[in-house]
């Protein structure tokens, strides 16, 4: 065998050696190392805070767990890239990944084009609901209440609680152009993660809590970040009287 025979040889046997060795660093980078804490869909600045504690809180407590796609699929079915820090980061999603449900034309269509709302830009998402509010119970007594928020998904979401009227059911309010419903009304919110009240929203893993006073009647409770309401996050709490 001639010397540059030899040379050749040795030469792609280190190139496939260095090819495999950054191959194998790229893929480790990507996905962590095995039972690494990190949560495959944020990147390390987005990571979800470590749980809080509520206080000790008045009157009748009820539990409100808000959800999403990340939450309910679990960590790992969502891949980096489709969540992330600009336009659709945090709090928000991009055309096409969750569906608003009702979006067919009627009173929340929010003066759409067939259906399709103008904050989508055209884009007619699919007819599914990918976000959910739960609450336990689901009817307390009349007068202090105080609600105890769990965020289970992978978004960041808020709770504000408005009145609904005789012939209005959760999910008919009309979205704006910014995916958003008029709030006007409100009675208060639980959006400060680890905290009380209004804030900046409930951070993926945290809780929150505000107190109200209810007078009898039904009550919508729902999250008004973009798009979020139209994905089906909203349910209702019924305040009975004690007469």
């Amino acid at each position: 065998m001639t010397t540059h025979r030899v040379r050749l040889i040795l030469l792609i046997s280190v190139s496939a050696l260095v090819l495999g060795l950054a191959s194998t660093a790229a893929l480790a980078l990507l996905i962590g190392p095995r039972n690494s804490p990190r949560t495959p869909y944020y990147s390390d600045a987005l990571a979800p805070p470590a749980s809080c504690a509520t206080p000790a809180l008045p009157g009748s407590i009820v539990d409100v767990t808000v959800t999403d796609m990340g939450g309910m699929m679990g960590p790992g079915m969502m891949g980096p890239g489709m969540m992330g820090p600009g336009q659709y980061g945090p709090g928000r999603m991009g055309p096409g990944m969750m569906g608003p449900g009702p979006y067919n034309g009627g009173p929340n269509s929010g003066g759409s084009n067939n259906g399709v709302p103008p904050w989508q830009n055209g884009y007619p998402w699919p007819g599914m609901g990918m976000m959910r509010m739960f609450v336990v119970p689901s009817a307390i007594p009349a007068g202090q209440v105080s609600l105890r928020v769990h965020n289970t998904g992978a978004l960041t979401h808020e709770v504000v609680v408005l009145p609904l009227g005789p012939n209005q059911y959760p999910g008919q309010r009309a979205i704006g152009t910014d995916g958003k419903i008029d709030e006007a009304g409100s009675l208060g919110e639980a959006s400060r993660s680890c905290a009380a009240d209004a804030g900046d929203g409930i951070l993926a893993g945290a809780t929150a809590w505000t107190t109200l006073n209810l007078p009898p009647g039904r009550y919508e409770l729902l999250c008004n970040i973009a798009g979020h309401y139209g994905a089906g996050m909203y349910t209702e709490l019924d305040a009975v009287s004690n007469r």
